[in-house]
């Protein structure tokens, strides 16, 4: 069966390795408005999906088309929410089920209420996208929120990258590498102990050494996101101090170009994913897209 798949501005980059491997796929990129850009001079977001048998009549016959929309929460978090939002809309109004694709979800660390007059921001955007704009799945790659109690009510699937990233690393520092995470929610996701940290509110953490022999070693830290760097910054100080022989980050998601060069430049290596258009990227998440996508 043909899968129609739309990309958003922030996802066409994946586009061509995507089709390089596939040909299941008829992709399809919303227009350009009349002076050829996605955003009118005031910066608000044009969104016109072009002419095609998709979305040529609406009713039962779209039912048996599958429809996938490919998006990355970043660089542009916000402009890119309403682009999506857009898209989703114009399925909509043609009675279109989509199934939704995030290589990142923004918002993913807004997942709980820390402090009074807050909201969770990430389940929000989740309910949202299924009880208003009809989205039948929605597949996620390592996202922050994942295993979070409240996920189970929701349709989503979740891709890990960390396979891949420890693969890598492999391959070029052997099989005796230690691999940790840096904190209780990696623990959670990735089920990697480690240093531990524990996250304040939306802004701080806490970070501390756990008690582990890290002398002579060849130390793999394990996150899901690089942002300002911070803790990956203050692992490495921690595991330099206990002796670690090298230090190298496996990260799925660049979201800050600040950050990511900050890592890149203090640690030995940066494996880091395309989940995120960033020139660092060096670990191909295309297979991973292709793999959940075929699983349906």
């Amino acid at each position: 069966m043909k899968v129609y798949l739309i990309s958003t501005s922030t996802a066409e980059y994946l586009v061509g390795n995507i089709l390089s491997k596939s040909k299941n796929f008829k992709v399809i990129f919303p227009l350009k408005n009349r002076a050829r850009e996605r955003c009118f001079p005031d910066g608000e977001v044009y969104m016109r999906l072009p002419s095609i048998p998709l979305l040529g009549k609406g009713g039962v016959e779209n039912h048996k088309k599958r429809v996938i929309v490919l998006h990355s929460g970043a660089p542009k978090p916000n402009e890119g929410l309403v682009e999506l939002e857009l898209i989703l809309q114009i399925l909509k109004d043609k009675k279109i089920k989509p199934e939704l694709f995030f290589t990142y979800f923004p918002y993913g660390m807004q997942d709980e209420v820390f402090k009074k007059g807050e909201t969770n921001a990430v389940k929000n955007l989740i309910e949202k996208f299924i009880y208003y704009y009809q989205v039948k799945k929605i597949y996620t790659i390592d996202a922050h929120f994942w295993k979070r109690d409240w996920v189970k009510k929701y349709p989503l699937i979740n891709a890990s990258a960390v396979p891949i990233l420890i693969k890598k690393a492999k391959e070029n520092f052997g099989k005796n590498v230690l691999f940790l995470s840096p904190d209780i929610g990696g623990e959670r996701r990735t089920k990697f102990l480690g240093m531990k940290k524990k996250r304040l509110d939306s802004f701080r953490v806490k970070i501390f050494s756990a008690k582990l022999n890290l002398e002579g070693k060849i130390v793999a830290v394990i996150d899901d996101m690089i942002k300002t760097g911070g803790t990956l910054l203050k692992f490495y100080q921690i595991a330099k101090r206990s002796r670690a022989k090298t230090v190298i980050a496996l990260v799925t998601h660049g979201v800050l170009p600040l950050g990511v060069s900050k890592i890149k430049k203090k640690y030995s290596k940066l494996y880091l994913t395309n989940t995120i258009k960033q020139k660092e990227s060096n670990v191909d998440i295309t297979d991973l897209i292709l793999e959940n996508i075929s699983k349906l």
